[in-house]
């Protein structure tokens, strides 16, 4: 119990610290949080280009696949980030083979089924059923809008889904939904899941074109 409070504290603790945070890195996350509205997709239907209508919609989604509660998720090395600011994950954790961490620390030591939030501890733990980190073929970290719309839409990167799967999981997938009700002291990502999933469709259903790199 006590090996498992500490882990707890550290968990809560680093998301007050900025270990391991680069300047590039504070901008990108606080330019992030201060897009905090998504437009719906209705508002780009005067676009009368279909090809525009549709870089222009996955630019807005990408208020949130560029937000920390999503990025954290999918870093570009073997430890995941976390809080608002991005800093490396404390304690320290890797990937693990399965993205489910390294035999002896597993995400399920720290992260349940569901948020937990005591009180009296700054920000809470985060949980959901399917914690895990994205599989290193789906590292956003550092890239641009563009080069993660191909990453996306690509089945050899993205475990083989085609769109219609694609836009099923960013409707429906509980880890994708927890980036909406990340628990106490982490900002929400901008406008809620259905939002969200009704961009990426609208952007599939008008050729799935991506922003230039």
């Amino acid at each position: 119990m006590a090996a498992g409070a500490a882990l707890i504290a550290g968990v809560a603790g680093a998301t007050l610290s900025g270990q391991g945070q680069t300047r590039a890195q504070t901008g990108s996350a606080a330019a992030a949080l201060q897009n905090s509205e998504l437009r719906p997709a209705s508002a780009f239907a005067g676009i009368a280009d279909p090809r525009q209508r549709s870089v222009a919609l996955f630019e807005e989604s990408g208020k949130v696949l560029q937000h920390p509660r999503c990025v954290n998720c999918h870093p570009v090395g073997d430890r995941p980030r976390q809080g608002d600011m991005m800093q490396l994950h404390q304690p320290l954790v890797v990937r693990g083979a399965d993205g489910h961490g390294a035999p002896g620390m597993k995400c399920s030591t720290c992260h349940g089924a569901a948020n937990f939030d005591p009180p009296g501890i700054g920000a809470g733990v985060p949980g959901d059923p399917h914690w895990h980190l994205a599989p290193a073929s789906m590292a956003w970290e550092g890239k641009s809008l563009g080069q993660i719309c191909q990453q996306i839409k690509d089945p050899a990167r993205n475990g083989g889904k085609d769109m219609a799967a694609l836009i099923k999981h960013m409707a429906e997938d509980s880890l994708v939904g927890w980036a909406w009700n990340p628990g106490k002291g982490r900002t929400p990502a901008p406008g809620t899941q259905d939002s969200f999933a009704e961009l990426i469709e609208a952007w599939a259903a008008n050729g799935a074109h991506c922003p230039a790199s």
